[in-house]
């Protein structure tokens, strides 16, 4: 998303890799990656079409795999709107994995750089969320980790959204279902000997797919300390994972990266979905072009709403434009665009529209609500072992090879509550006392970020698929092997299974007007406590061979941390964005604060659909591509071969209806900034550089 001019373009994918290393061996390499240039659709505003049969707007990772399988059929036709640019002037530092750490498109043009209100549970501290502005999203500019959920949390999607939902709708969020449609993404390749006799990954490509359009794979080279990890963890009681993409996750493993293994470039949405395409005609995408608002007709079918288009501009002085869509409008700006677009338009909770002078034309409270965000801290140390940020600042030529610049940080695990609290009893413990702060009004009340009752019904069942499903199976924190600064060793906590609940809304009309986001970082006990545990065991692998045998002096957050007390004030203080928030669309039924139904249907809408990372209803532990990609192609499936079964009873149309009327044949909040008075005790992370936070997208 570049603020660059706009213009009739050309892309393509790279060729053959020029580069050559005298140990480099690859298996089953796919050359289905490589195509010739081919003419893209690049439009301008002048040259748009009056009418699209689907408008997406965002051109990020779900937008443009919704928009590739959309008009794959060559006749259906789709408008990509993308605020941001092309990025092909920027392929050199996108194509280069390693380079995510060392010369980022964040804290650019390429970039949002949202930031949150002051967090008075994280010591009133100002967090920023960076964001790829950019075709590609931030699957252009993050970690690239490929890491799938755990099954319970899945399936505790598909509970929360089953009880009040068209059953084939519903079925399609089940961990089996969403399974096959990560598979169907991706194209795998194992590593290449070299890697795996350093590192010793394990893998099994049963669990993965082979002809989806997305490469995944593992770095070329391993950083030779890399070795130390999968023995260091099993000593620490944490066991190797033989097979982490199959539904369960715990364990440690190295991560798959989206890489490309025939030229070792960054493999995303962009590169991905539509750069290898044919021309097709009937697919067009306008950079610079964001969408102001959705807009709708004058009728109302079946009590809902009928989008008729959009509105876009490529700033906030720009001439304001709008498009037709025959179809539907799908909003694809992630869980904080697509909200916010939503805001924009007159779709959320009254209060807030009324108080940003946005006429109301879909009263639905449940927008920005629900807000969910993994948080992430660590201990580091000092070494005198080649860390990658040691070799890329040595300048030397193999510094600057492609084979190393493969290297990103994908050593990771993730833990249950019982080894993080030493045995099922002491963690049986602690969830009775989670259970206490649910059955208790006085305590549970002022955690929820709304005063609206549908609100607060969400964030009860919300909070009891955590307690009940969630937490007893699935891992609370993700442990991850960081080293990309020089001369140091970080190993990062990362609380995967928030219990508090933030929000997102608006002070302004204009879409080019930030957000207000308001996380509500650790307002719930637990999620510190969580941290505080993570970080002590972390903290003990420093005792462990063969890790023990590469550390140096403990610098974060060094030996004057020593009690509970001291490691909860240190998460407080020093706890980041993991990069991964959520929810803030969240399918969930519309009496339980829900803003799509299980047709991914905006409710009081009959055409409008959300299709992003915001509409997961929980967090969940894994980074969010993997499960994302996976509900855009399921999405894709259930838009253009919807089920038969009987209509969803709670709010949207499970059909469609066009802009037209037109059936398709399928296809209260209070401003409070801050949280409730918490108990401090839990602990989180370091205030890291971002180019150490920049695996986590």
């Amino acid at each position: 998303m570049l603020a660059t001019e706009l213009l009739a373009l050309t892309l393509a994918t790279f060729a053959v890799p020029a580069f050559a290393h005298k140990n480099r061996e690859f298996h089953n390499v796919h050359t289905h990656g490589i195509y010739p240039i081919q003419p893209r659709n690049y439009i301008t505003p002048e040259t748009r079409r009056d009418s699209y049969d689907y408008i997406i707007a965002g051109g990020g990772l779900a937008g443009l795999v919704l928009a590739s399988r959309l008009s794959d059929d060559g006749k259906t036709t789709v408008l990509v709107l993308e605020a941001g640019g092309t990025g092909d002037d920027q392929k050199s530092t996108i194509n280069a994995p390693g380079l995510t750490y060392f010369t980022s498109l964040l804290n650019t043009q390429y970039d949002y750089a949202d930031k949150t209100v002051p967090q008075s549970g994280a010591g009133g501290r100002i967090m920023r969320w960076p964001r790829g502005k950019i075709l590609g999203g931030s699957s252009a500019v993050n970690g690239m980790y490929i890491v799938r959920p755990n099954s319970a949390e899945i399936d505790a999607w598909h509970d929360l959204i089953a009880e009040d939902s068209n059953k084939a709708y519903a079925d399609s969020w089940t961990w089996n279902s969403l399974y096959e449609s990560m598979k169907k993404s991706e194209a795998f390749t194992p590593p290449t000997q070299d890697a795996e006799n350093i590192a010793g990954m394990k893998y099994n490509t049963g669990s993965h797919g082979s002809s989806g359009p997305l490469h995944t794979t593992f770095p070329a080279y391993m950083i030779p300390m890399t070795s130390a990890w999968l023995p260091t963890l099993a000593a620490a009681g944490i066991p190797t994972s033989q097979d982490a993409y199959s539904g369960d996750n715990l364990g440690g493993f190295f991560s798959t990266m989206a890489i490309n293994p025939t030229n070792l470039t960054r493999s995303y949405s962009k590169s991905a979905y539509i750069d290898p395409l044919p021309p097709r005609d009937n697919l067009h995408v306008l950079a610079n072009a964001a969408v102001t608002k959705v807009t709708f007709a004058d009728n109302v079918q079946d009590g809902n709403r009928v989008a008729s288009g959009v509105e876009f501009a490529s700033s906030a002085s720009d001439t304001v434009k709008s498009v037709a869509a025959s179809k539907e409008v799908i909003l694809a700006g992630g869980a904080v665009g697509s909200p916010h677009m939503l805001l924009v338009s007159g779709v959320g909770p009254k209060d807030v529209l009324d108080s940003a002078g946005v006429s109301v034309q879909v009263e639905l409270p449940g927008v920005g609500q629900h807000l969910q965000d993994h948080l992430a801290t660590g201990v580091a140390w000092a070494t005198t072992e080649d860390t990658q940020g040691t070799i890329y600042q040595s300048g030397s030529d193999f510094s600057k090879s492609a084979e190393f610049l493969s290297y990103v940080n994908c050593g990771t695990s993730y833990v249950n509550g019982s080894y993080l609290f030493d045995g099922d009893e002491s963690f049986g413990t602690f969830v009775s006392e989670m259970k206490a702060t649910f059955n208790d009004p006085t305590t549970l009340n002022p955690l929820i970020p709304s005063t609206d009752s549908a609100v607060a019904e969400g964030y009860k069942a919300i909070y009891q698929s955590y307690v009940d499903k969630i937490i007893p199976k699935a891992g609370m924190i993700e442990i991850l092997f960081s080293l990309n600064t020089p001369g140091v060793i970080t190993i990062q906590t990362a609380l995967q299974t928030p219990l508090s609940q933030g929000r997102l809304y608006i002070n302004s009309s204009s879409i080019f007007d930030p957000p207000v986001i308001d996380p509500w970082y650790l307002s719930h006990p637990a999620d510190v406590v969580v941290l505080r545990q993570a970080l002590k065991k972390v903290r003990s692998f420093s005792q462990i061979s063969p890790l023990k045998e590469l550390l140096g002096e403990e610098t974060r957050p060094g030996p004057s941390v020593q009690t509970d007390e001291d490691w909860e004030n240190y998460a407080r203080n020093n706890v980041n964005t993991e990069f991964h928030p959520g929810c803030t669309c969240a399918m969930l039924p519309k009496n339980k604060g829900g803003v799509v139904d299980a047709s991914l249907k905006v409710y009081g809408t009959s055409n409008v659909r959300v299709i992003d990372g915001s509409v997961f209803p929980l967090s969940m532990s894994a980074h969010l591509m993997a499960p994302i990609y996976g509900m855009a192609e399921k999405a894709a499936e259930l838009i253009l071969n919807p089920p038969t079964s009987s209509s969803s009873s709670s709010g949207g149309s499970s059909t469609g209806t066009s802009a037209n009327g037109s059936p398709t044949g399928g296809s209260n909040n209070n401003n409070n900034n801050g949280a409730a008075p918490v108990r401090a005790s839990w602990v989180a992370v370091v205030s890291l550089v971002a180019g150490v936070l920049l695996f986590s997208f």
